[in-house]
């Protein structure tokens, strides 16, 4: 078992837990909204959606996926919420929350928190049916929220040039069917990097990977190398192996 093949699992039963929660759970996600809700300025976060604003004209409400319980107060989610563009053929994932979002705190002047949020793009028509595609990017929204916690509890900055190998043989997508099983990170072509009044916040994209890429990679040149060799950077979880 690979390292997302535990978190899989533990997704998927934190998903029934809070299906069976139900209603009390839709209180208790006011409650804490209310109660930790921010009075200081959302510069940070009216920043990154301004510039997908940009790429994506007209899509003032994409599909949002916010934390019940933020990390600053106890949850497991590191992340404050992660917002889904359609951008025609794929979906478009932005994280919140690895910037400073809300007031400045780091001592650092020149970037905003770690200085990047994550990004995803996922080929549409994995999937026959709507559920199923929904369950997707659910799933892909906490594979984003996993690769998050690893910055925020080991220190560990997912740079461009880089890649994610956990060993594991069964692929990302939701029910392991795909031969994608880890990511490279290169930084987004799509969007721009930000100077926020927080700093600058550039935004890192994961592409899916089989394992026989990810083991042909060895350094920053080889991935780029084999990311030059991909027709784009939208993650298909049907495509075949390159190497």
């Amino acid at each position: 078992m690979g390292l997302f093949d535990f978190f899989k699992k533990k997704e998927e039963k934190k998903h029934e837990q809070e299906q069976k929660m139900g209603q009390q759970q839709e209180t208790v996600a006011t409650d804490v909204s209310e109660e930790s809700s921010e009075e200081a300025s959302t510069v940070g976060w009216d920043a990154i959606e301004q510039e997908f604003l940009r790429v994506y004209p007209g899509q003032t409400d994409p599909k949002h996926y916010g934390t019940l319980l933020r990390w600053r107060i106890g949850g497991n989610d590191p992340l404050d919420g992660i917002s889904v563009y359609d951008a025609g053929d794929h979906w478009h994932f932005v994280t919140f929350g690895q910037s400073e979002l809300y007031e400045k705190e780091s001592d650092d002047p020149e970037y905003s928190g770690f200085g990047y949020e994550l990004t995803f793009k996922l080929k549409k028509g994995f999937h026959d049916n709507e559920m199923d595609e929904e369950k997707e990017i659910h799933s892909i929204c906490g594979l984003l929220q996993f690769v998050a916690r690893i910055t925020f509890t080991e220190g560990a900055i997912f740079g461009p040039n880089e890649f994610l190998y956990t060993g594991q043989t069964e692929g990302i997508d939701l029910y392991q069917k795909s031969k994608l099983t880890g990511f490279i990170v290169v930084k987004d072509p799509t969007v721009e990097t930000l100077q926020t009044p927080n700093g600058i916040v550039e935004f890192h994209e994961l592409i899916g990977m089989t394992d026989a890429e990810l083991r042909s990679l060895s350094s920053r040149d080889s991935v780029k190398a084999i990311y030059e060799k991909l027709v784009n950077d939208i993650t298909d979880f049907s495509r075949d192996s390159i190497v």
